[in-house]
Order: structure tokens, then sequence, then C-alpha cells
């Protein structure tokens, strides 16, 4: 048996090793927001705060085949207006534009029953492939999207 302090009394109660973690935990996510470079963070693992990053109710969005990551993203982005963030692309290499995510979103690891921490090698790559915020424009019938760095990080 374990023993574990207790924040309320200071004292050391039993920890039994069969029970439930807790409710509440943080997770590594890349979390991108219009017009700002992707990021790395750490969000709490919870309902209601996957709302709260995505600013309303969560979809959850699979366009990486090679491996368990998903984009969890505001449900009814493009419906409210939300300003249009990031495209995804068929491949790494800006190929076919498959989607455009509108407002904030968060890509993490979707391989068990909730959404988990990705791995270092994963915070990295896709912080590198979403790193740019992006302008949208209609050009011969197509939308295309042009990355830009933000005002406030170019050097000056």
């Amino acid at each position: 048996m374990n023993y574990n302090q207790s924040k309320d009394s200071g004292a050391f109660k039993p920890h039994d090793e069969n029970a439930a973690q807790p409710l509440y935990r943080e997770i590594s996510v890349v979390l991108c927001e219009p017009g700002k470079l992707a990021k790395a963070a750490t969000i709490e693992a919870s309902l209601e705060s996957y709302q709260k990053t995505v600013g309303g109710y969560i979809e959850v969005y699979y366009p990486f085949e090679e491996e368990p990551v998903c984009i969890v993203c505001n449900e009814e982005g493009k419906i409210n207006g939300l300003p249009l963030n990031r495209a995804v692309y068929a491949d790494p290499d800006r190929g076919e534009m498959l989607d455009i995510i509108a407002g904030k979103f968060f890509v993490c690891d979707c391989s068990g029953e909730n959404f988990g921490s990705l791995s270092p090698e994963q915070l990295r790559r896709y912080t590198e492939m979403f790193k740019y915020p992006e302008r949208f424009f209609r050009m011969d019938n197509e939308i295309r999207a042009v990355p830009f760095l933000p005002e406030k990080d170019r050097e000056r």
C-alpha cells in the first residue's frame, strides 16, 4: 500500500492502487489560434476545458491517417463566423486542401478512450506543420491559403 500526504490535513493517508485516477489531469497539445503562431500548450483534460479552449461545443476531426492524432475544434466555428485559422492538407507538403478550420483548435493524441498528450516528437511535428497562421482568398474558383508571420513576431 502507498501513502500519500493529504492536502487538507497535512497527515498521511493510505492510497488504494485500485482507486480510479483523478478526474482532472493535463495533456500536452499543439494549440492554434487565428493570427498567431502555433505553440505547444498544456490544457486540463476535461470536456469543460476542451470547450473553453475552442470556444464552444467540440468537434473531432481525423485528417491524419498515419497516426492516431486528431484536431479538436469548435463544432460551429464556420456557422458562427469565427475567423478562419488554418487549412488542413492531404499531405504535409501542402497538397490538396481538405478543409479550413475556423476558430481556435488543438491537436492531441486520440489513441485511447480519452484525448491524450502528444509525444515530444509529435509536439514538434504538429507545431511545425501548423506553425504559421494563414490568410485565405479565392482565385481561379479555388480557395487558397498564404501563411504569414504575425506582426508582433517579426523582427524589427
